[in-house]
């Protein structure tokens, strides 16, 4: 089964996320910096995605290096178990929404990313 998400473009996807940490008070930089540690694109890389139609799906297929501690992130999101996520590409989106969600509930990067380390 072929999930909506997957072709949904990057740059949507990005604009709901900048809008959920603006809501919360964080900011588009520390969004941007939880990204280049989930995925290895750089701050230039993801700037310019946000003007492409690159779908999600491309988005972490394209990724220049995906993070070796991102199996580490844990809990539930969506109220789906993440360690029971068996698709591969949904996994990989669901880790960027739980560092997100961290994010948007008052955390700071450093201890989203300690936690991780």
């Amino acid at each position: 089964m072929t999930h909506r998400i997957y072709q949904m473009s990057f740059s949507a996807i990005f604009e709901a996320l900048v809008n959920k940490v603006l809501r919360k008070n964080k900011t588009k930089d520390e969004l941007i910096t939880l990204i280049t540690w989930l995925t290895g694109y750089t701050d230039k890389q993801i700037k310019e995605l946000e003007q492409t139609t690159l779908s999600m799906q491309e988005f972490f297929e394209q990724a220049p290096s995906l993070n070796s501690k991102r199996t580490l992130i844990k809990g539930k999101i969506c109220g789906v178990q993440i360690e029971e996520i068996t698709e591969p590409l949904m996994k990989e989106i669901r880790y960027l929404d739980k560092l997100v969600d961290e994010l948007a509930k008052g955390k700071t990067v450093e201890q989203i990313l300690n936690k991780y380390q």
